[in-house]
């Protein structure tokens, strides 16, 4: 199904069970093309008591009174009360009929939804329904069954569609990512099936609709008793965030004091501090309702302008949307009015920064340094082929993650296209890594970026050695003669010397064409290039001349302290 650039796939089943029949109801709706993008798409299951009278015709009317409701009202209203207005119409409906039609005495259901708009999912939930998220191997329940807590009581609700005049909603807003799965359930799925059963079906199945039936499998060998009903959606594809909404957004969060290992900053645990920098704090934090680790990096509040400080931040949501990367670190996107000041959360991993790896007494090898390349080649190039520049690629911003992963940080001065560019006394970037023409005034380009790989991995390989030295801040450099890189590490072939030398040339039109052509090329030299330096040329056959000069000076000398003696 598809909603804009919202797509998903869904399969569900549902089975009578051992019941007479088969109360469950399953409804989806995508909303037609004026409202669509505007208010999302649903999908919903509703259980009907079973001791009650017209169960079947509660889920049913439920479901699609609901969706009826919620398209046909106003967006300005927002979801969660246009949501609200239509499952409170539906339940003094339903409620109105249970007291007055003998035939359908104290009818009413369970109700649970989800209303995907955006890159956010909207769960609106009544009963004991339930409503699970899988994430990567993480299964997380979304919603709490109104039931009595009592074990033999546990079957008894005291919160459904239809049971009392008034309704009490639970509403709940969750960040939605590429490739969650949904599983919405009937009890007669977790009556009998515990979430730790649940969870390996989710994860083991590719297809929604063979999940579902899976699922729905297990349950009727558990020995479920009642109807059975799985829908699985999975998120395919999600709309691109858009400029003006993250902007409005970020623009109206404050940028406060650092915050200190110990606190809490919006249900987020900090557990410990990564790095403080001139510009940013960044620390290790625990998510309490995600139960997850993650990365939140606070802005510095006294040294840059907040102008700058944002436009940073807008960057990294922004490309974090577009970007689907293994190689390029994610922004997590939180629900929205969660915020209160700013700060962003990426997702924890394990490792080192290839700077601190730089820091360790033992060098690169050949391999090592060309497998980093290779990677860090094949990230960059994911950005530039969507005409985003990074522009600060440097060992800091680099993390080496344990077993072979990389990632590739910090895209706060990345350039992109459409996006207002930095003032111009403010050249974004670390001035060792940054290409000459950068000093020129240009705002950097594909080629630039290349430059930067260039010297991250001379400097990776060399020992800490630039290819041109260091570059003071607010200095200017001069781009003298390169020092090759066997110079540092004669253990290491010539051929990569040569290639680095093409990636840092001063001149843009003798630089290796993009990031992925250097990509092949480190491939290509691996595989078939030596894996060491020539053998050093003997003094003698280098300057035969020089060296019999040398011979006869040292000759002169020893006669003379002989004379002497």
């Amino acid at each position: 199904m598809t909603n804009e650039q919202l797509q998903t796939r869904i399969g569900f089943v549902s089975i009578t069970g051992k019941r007479a029949d088969n109360q469950d109801y399953v409804g989806t709706c995508l909303g037609d093309n004026r409202h669509s993008r505007l208010k999302g798409m649903v999908i919903a299951v509703a259980d009907g008591v079973g001791g009650n009278k017209g169960g079947r015709q509660a889920a049913e009317i439920t479901v699609r009174g609901f969706i009826e409701g919620y398209f046909g009202l106003p967006e300005t209203l927002g979801v969660e009360r246009a949501a609200g207005r239509a499952l409170a119409a539906m339940n003094r409906w339903i409620h109105m009929q249970g007291r007055h039609d003998q035939f359908l005495e104290n009818m009413s259901t369970t109700f649970s939804a989800l209303i995907l708009r955006g890159r956010q999912a909207y769960v609106v939930h009544v009963g004991d329904t339930r409503i699970y998220r899988l994430r990567g191997q993480q299964l997380m329940r979304l919603t709490v069954d109104h039931t009595l807590s009592n074990p033999d009581l546990n079957h008894i609700l005291f919160r459904a569609i239809g049971l009392e005049e008034g309704l009490r909603i639970d509403y709940a807003v969750h960040s939605l990512e590429p490739h969650d799965r949904f599983l919405l359930c009937s009890d007669g799925v977790h009556g009998v099936l515990a979430d730790r059963r649940i969870q390996p079906l989710l994860v083991q199945y590719a297809a929604p609709e063979e999940c579902a039936q899976a699922i729905v499998q297990a349950a009727l060998d558990a020995g479920s008793q009642d109807n059975i009903t799985a829908l699985v959606m999975d998120a395919v594809g999600l709309p691109a965030v858009d400029q003006s909404d993250i902007e409005t957004e970020i623009g109206a969060l404050p940028i406060r004091e650092l915050p200190n290992v110990g606190d809490e900053v919006d249900g987020f645990k900090l557990l410990g501090k990564i790095s403080d920098g001139r510009y940013s704090r960044l620390f290790k934090a625990e998510e309490h309702t995600e139960k997850r680790s993650v990365v939140l990096k606070f802005p510095h509040p006294r040294v840059a302008s907040e102008a700058a400080y944002r436009r940073a931040f807008v960057r990294e949501a922004w490309i974090a949307a577009r970007v689907l990367s293994p190689w390029i670190v994610g922004v997590v996107a939180l629900a929205p009015g969660r915020q209160t000041r700013l700060y962003s959360v990426m997702p924890y991993y394990e490792g080192i920064t290839l700077e601190e790896r730089l820091k360790q007494p033992v060098k690169l090898s050949l391999e090592e340094g060309v497998d980093i390349g290779i990677k860090l080649a094949k990230a960059v190039y994911a950005l530039n082929r969507l005409r985003i520049v990074h522009r600060d690629i440097k060992p800091d911003n680099i993390l080496l993650q344990e077993g072979g992963g990389l990632k590739l940080l910090d895209l706060g001065v990345a350039r992109l296209p459409g996006f207002a560019e930095f003032e111009e006394n403010e050249i974004p970037g670390t001035p060792s890594y940054m290409a000459p023409e950068f000093f020129e005034g240009e705002r950097g380009d594909d080629s630039s970026d290349v430059y930067a790989l260039g010297v991250t991995l001379y400097r990776s390989l060399s020992g800490g050695h630039y290819p041109y030295g260091e570059v003071e801040p607010f200095s200017r450099p001069r781009f003298n003669k390169r020092t090759p890189l066997t110079q540092y590490r004669p253990d290491l072939p010539a051929w990569l010397d040569m290639l680095l030398t093409r990636a840092v040339a001063v001149e843009k039109s003798k630089r290796i064409g993009d990031a992925m052509e250097l990509a092949f090329e480190l491939e290509n030299g691996l595989a078939h290039g030596v894996r060491a330096a020539p053998p050093k040329q003997p003094f003698y056959e280098f300057n035969p001349v020089l060296f019999w000069q040398f011979i006869a000076l040292m000759l002169a000398l020893a006669l003379i302290v002989v004379v002497v003696i």
